[in-house]
């Protein structure tokens, strides 16, 4: 004790005194005041716990009726299955994560050195896994956004397939000989993404090659009578043109309470607002939105179509052109491949070969000049 008092290097001396007291005070411990007070610590940790324990089980509670309840909004709001799965598991992870910081704090336990662990971690992990975090906000991107969906029919990648299943990671499509192609999300979500299913309605194409001397109107004639019967071909009839036409020509300013958006009400009045007013307003506006987006779309006449489209060396190159729903694209093309080619020539229209004229002119004998 007095090797402490007597160096000429400490210069503190209040720790002198609180080391001179503790050893004051362990002196005068005794055996019972040692148990009393370890007897004390555990009753205040044995109550400790159970109130983690209750709160616990009591947040278990309250994180399973939150996930109900955004359960049954998201399936009254449709939302698609693939975000309803991301959404919920989102929610689930940080409520948990929030809970047991909760419970670690109860416990007495130090948390700041557990976010400090957390957040150190996260960027160790971040940038050792740089990538899959890319693919990751991907999969957010295309959740959220919704440039494909289950079902569809897409094109990205090299690949071409309907879409099976959108994970948080990578996305399943299946091709047509039934081979499942994985794709990450980084890729899909930042390159150009062909989706074939996004329209109801796609134009098929053929080229038809005949002879030259072939008669163009009856091939033409021809192949329409193949197309008239089919009720997978779309026609629009005069009346539906001229209708679409009038929709289409009308002028906004005439339907002013429908084409502007309602102005947003302050907040006592839309606290006072009855439903059935706002969902007729949102209504008017909807509709007055999808005016707007037809008038932008140019006006196709979807009725079938056989055009001369190339005077080619061997042939003469008709463009058959028919609107189908996109669901029969396929069958439509590769029936009227087949059809084409059996029934035309019944017509006298003949499918050339590639060929080439050559003409010999007699020249004179140079070496009898």
């Amino acid at each position: 004790m007095f090797f402490f008092q007597d160096n000429p290097t400490d210069t503190n001396p209040v720790k002198d005194i609180d080391i001179n007291e503790g050893i004051e005070q362990l002196k005068n411990f005794s055996f019972n005041d040692f148990i009393s007070d370890l007897s004390q610590r555990l009753v205040n940790f044995a109550i400790d716990v159970a109130i983690a324990i209750a709160v616990f089980y009591i947040g278990k509670f309250i994180i399973r009726r939150i996930y109900r309840i955004v359960t049954s909004v998201l399936v009254r709001r449709h939302v698609d299955n693939s975000l309803t799965t991301f959404i919920l598991s989102f929610i689930r992870i940080v409520l948990y994560f929030i809970l047991i910081i909760t419970v670690i704090g109860i416990l007495g336990i130090e948390t700041s050195s557990f976010l400090a662990l957390f957040a150190s971690a996260g960027v160790a992990i971040g940038m050792a896994l740089s990538g899959t975090l890319q693919n990751f906000a991907g999969g957010v991107l295309i959740l959220l956004l919704k440039p494909y969906k289950v079902g569809d029919y897409i094109e990205a990648q090299g690949y071409a397939g309907t879409v099976r299943e959108i994970q948080i990671f990578h996305t399943v499509i299946t091709t047509y000989d039934n081979k499942a192609i994985i794709i990450p999300n980084g890729g899909l979500s930042t390159s150009s993404v062909n989706n074939w299913s996004r329209e109801e309605y796609r134009r098929v194409s053929w080229d038809v090659a005949i002879s030259y001397g072939d008669s163009v109107s009856v091939a033409r004639d021809a192949i329409l009578d193949m197309f008239t019967d089919d009720h997978r071909i779309i026609r629009e009839s005069a009346d539906e043109l001229h209708l679409e036409e009038e929709q289409t020509d009308e002028n906004p300013a005439d339907h002013a309470d429908i084409v502007h958006e309602p102005r947003k009400p302050g907040f006592f009045k839309r606290l006072f607002t009855r439903k059935a007013k706002v969902k007729e307003a949102l209504d008017r506006w909807q509709e007055a939105h999808d005016h707007n987006i037809r008038a932008l779309k140019p006006r196709v006449t979807r009725n079938p179509s056989v055009v001369v489209n190339q005077l080619a060396d061997s042939s003469i190159q008709l463009q058959v052109r028919a609107w189908v729903e996109s669901s029969n694209y396929w069958d439509v093309f590769y029936d009227y491949n087949e059809r084409i080619y059996n029934e035309l020539p019944a017509h006298g229209i003949n499918f050339p070969f590639p060929q080439m004229d050559v003409h010999i002119r007699n020249t004179p004998d140079i070496t009898r000049i």
